[in-house]
């Protein structure tokens, strides 16, 4: 059972902040309901992509949706020791919960650090020699990711450009936030695949 519908400052906030407060925790209930075992199958395929004329075919498609993806406070707690960004509003909880989101938030560059793993899901490359991350074009992130919560990413294949030896594939990463009004980034990825 949720215990979410608290205090009229948090409904408050809800009204200033949408993925926050009251208002999020009660979308958090009613969501929970869709497990990711009620996810629709189509949404976890996996593409193979073989040559790069098959991928050329694909500009402008939606590869795919990831599954849910559980964030947790030991998991934002491990990015934050790693990478040294241990900013109370990701690793105290008590403190965070005096914020209008209510508790910690994940770091954006722990979301964005989900990419290589929700992409697995969705997306295999077979017949090159080998493929690599060339970096990202723009990257925001537009709500906050609350501890506790979950994300999935989905993944568009904007364009497919010819280097040598292979070619730039530029993807659009859009990390949804369980039961959030706005993504909780959007990203476009950039990866070089060789042919030989």
């Amino acid at each position: 059972m949720c215990v979410a519908h608290a205090t009229r400052d948090r409904a408050a906030m809800a009204v200033e902040l949408p993925v926050a407060g009251a208002a999020y925790e009660r979308r958090e209930c009613r969501l929970r309901a869709l497990s990711p075992a009620r996810v629709p199958p189509r949404l976890r395929r996996m593409i193979t992509i073989s040559d790069l004329g098959e991928l050329r075919t694909k500009i402008g498609e939606q590869l795919g949706v990831s599954e849910w993806h559980d964030v947790t406070q030991e998991a934002v707690d491990e990015f934050a020791r790693v990478t040294g960004d241990d900013q109370w509003i990701h690793v105290d909880p008590q403190r965070a919960t005096q914020t209008p989101f209510g508790g910690t938030i994940a770091h954006g560059y722990y979301t964005l650090a989900l990419h290589p793993m929700l992409a697995a899901q969705l997306v295999r490359f077979e017949g090159f020699a080998f493929a690599v991350n060339y970096g990202l074009n723009r990257v925001r992130f537009p709500a906050p990711l609350p501890v506790g919560n979950r994300v999935r990413m989905r993944i568009e294949l904007i364009d497919v450009e010819d280097v040598l030896g292979g070619a730039q594939i530029t993807m659009k990463l859009t990390f949804e936030g369980e039961g959030a009004l706005k993504p909780v980034c959007v990203a476009e990825s950039l990866t070089r695949v060789y042919t030989g």
